[in-house]
């Protein structure tokens, strides 16, 4: 894999990708759903961003149980969003604009409704029947083993009609494709190559660690931290159902058709400690994803000390095994981040996303500042909740509402007299583009100025990471370098003034809070990034 420490960057090392969810992005037809002309119409906006390629999630054909993550027809469009003649020019809207697209890929269960399921149900002897995973009962009649589904409950669906079990780590209605059937291969092969074909430049691979199963399908061992209210599927380990010697194989399969292709990637959705998160990039001779999603800086508690620590682990780690580093701070499947750190440090959290060594993500809306939008139990759509109303952490809705356009009805997502599927913010009038494209001071102009820097400041891009000693535990700071180019990012976890040693005083180039030009005092739940002299 190209470290990118020497030679030319490659798009998806240089660039900030911004992950956009479709269905809550714009809403062209007027049904108070998000679709691909709505997105099309937004482009220039997400171009004027300064990101390098926008991330779809998954807009093929689906009876949306779990809103797209239940494949139908992996090669066509769902009605609701649009037709593959919308998606062409999305995508050359996109590439005038310099922008890349990327798909979101769904390769580890279809939908019960997709035609090699029900053409697997026809009986034991159906040609696609091992396309799937199936088992006999367990002696007592019930599931073969006690692995648990994601969203609640048995990971296993009895079938009347042929006596067996299938296995589905999500929904029953999201059977899991047997990646150990070379026909399967085959065919997920050929969608890649289907949507590369139509000018896709990479893919999100979703759940890419749970590919495989252990062929023996032990029962997992019980989790002894588990405490009642905590998601049912986290009462296990899961020592056979994820992480499996064989998904290595299988991706190196999904790299090389790929590498089939000019300067095309893929990302994959691992949620791994890293010293099993890393491999997934691969070796030189032997690569598989471009970027292992890192997750950790949504999974680690909001502090200079861990986070630090953390960062200098993971930077060591990918220089080691020559992978490049990814950060991420939200997505469709976690809270909102200014809910999550706070207001007070909202900033300091994006400053940290956008200027460490490697490819920072972006969840739509974070760049504006939106937060959880409570959504009543009578409101909620996500599976996820719904199936576990004692874990009401597990819904997904609150960060999944409509973007924040305008102060107009609905915010400018959907017509005034149409309902939106999912409610708005209360603060959508305060909070949105249209207010904060006029403020200077603004979240959206925050965010732009640190693209800006990213743009300007080769050192934010390419340099190396130095970790520095800020003097004070609740301050973590640290140097990006590039040749004479020196660029320190400053940032104060905590509520307290902070006096700078002399060493990290030098010229400011941004700052989170006020127009000060102290260069000695760092003010609570402030970023600072400064340039030193040669």
């Amino acid at each position: 894999m190209t470290s990118g420490l020497s030679g030319e960057l490659k798009w998806w090392q240089r660039g900030v990708i911004y992950q956009i969810y479709p269905r809550s992005f714009q809403d062209d037809s007027g049904d108070g759903v998000g679709d691909l002309r709505g997105v099309t119409r937004r482009l220039p906006y997400v171009a004027g961003l300064g990101v390098e390629a926008v991330w779809l999630s998954p807009i093929f054909t689906s009876p949306m149980r779990d809103f797209g993550y239940d494949v139908a027809d992996y090669c066509a469009i769902d009605p609701l969003f649009g037709t593959l003649e919308d998606f062409d020019a999305l995508v050359q809207e996109a590439h005038r604009l310099g922008l890349k697209v990327m798909l979101d890929y769904v390769p580890n269960h279809t939908s019960s409704d997709h035609a090699w399921f029900q053409e697997a149900l026809g009986g034991k002897e159906s040609p696609r029947r091992d396309w799937y995973v199936w088992r006999d009962p367990a002696p007592d009649g019930g599931p073969p083993n006690n692995w648990k589904s994601f969203f609640g409950g048995p990971a296993w669906t009895f079938d009347q009609a042929s006596g067996q079990y299938y296995l589905h780590q999500f929904l029953p209605s999201q059977p899991d494709l047997n990646w150990r059937n070379r026909e399967v291969r085959a065919a997920m092969m050929d969608v890649l190559r289907f949507w590369m074909r139509r000018g896709v430049d990479g893919f999100r691979v979703d759940v890419i660690w749970l590919l495989a199963e252990d062929e023996r399908f032990l029962d997992e061992p019980v989790n002894p931290d588990w405490q009642p209210g905590h998601p049912e599927h986290a009462s296990l380990l899961h020592p056979y159902t994820q992480d499996q010697p064989e998904t290595h194989a299988y991706i190196r399969e999904m790299r090389a058709v790929l590498d089939e292709f000019d300067d095309r990637m893929m990302v994959g959705e691992i949620y791994l400690p890293v010293e099993q998160l890393l491999p997934y990039a691969g070796t030189p001779g032997s690569p598989m994803v471009h970027l292992p999603f890192n997750f950790h800086l949504i999974l680690l508690p909001w502090n200079a000390e861990q986070i630090g620590a953390f960062v200098d682990d993971y930077d060591a780690a990918c220089r080691a095994a020559g992978s490049w580093p990814n950060w991420v701070l939200g997505n469709h499947d976690q809270h909102r981040f200014k809910t999550r750190v706070g207001a007070a440090q909202s900033r300091v959290a994006q400053t940290l996303l956008l200027t460490l060594r490697g490819t920072p993500t972006v969840y739509y809306g974070d760049e504006i500042g939106m937060e959880n939008v409570p959504v009543p139990f009578e409101q909620m759509v996500d599976p996820a909740g719904l199936q576990q109303p004692d874990s009401p952490q597990a819904g997904r809705d609150p960060e999944r509402t409509p973007m924040q356009w305008d102060g107009s009805a609905n915010a400018g997502f959907c017509p005034a007299d149409v309902t939106p599927w999912l409610p708005l913010a209360e603060n959508f009038r305060e909070v949105n583009v249209a207010a904060q494209e006029a403020d200077p001071a603004s979240d959206l102009n925050y965010f732009r100025a640190l693209t800006r820097l990213r743009a300007e400041h080769p050192a934010l891009v390419a340099g190396e990471y130095r970790r520095l000693d800020a003097g004070h535990a609740d301050v973590f700071a640290y140097e990006r370098g590039l040749g004479p180019e020196r660029v320190v990012v400053v940032l104060n976890f905590g509520a307290e003034t902070r006096t700078l040693p002399a060493d990290l005083q030098g010229t400011t180039l941004l700052r989170s809070l006020g127009t000060s030009e102290d260069q000695t005092a760092l003010q609570p739940n402030e970023a600072r990034v400064v340039r030193l002299e040669a």
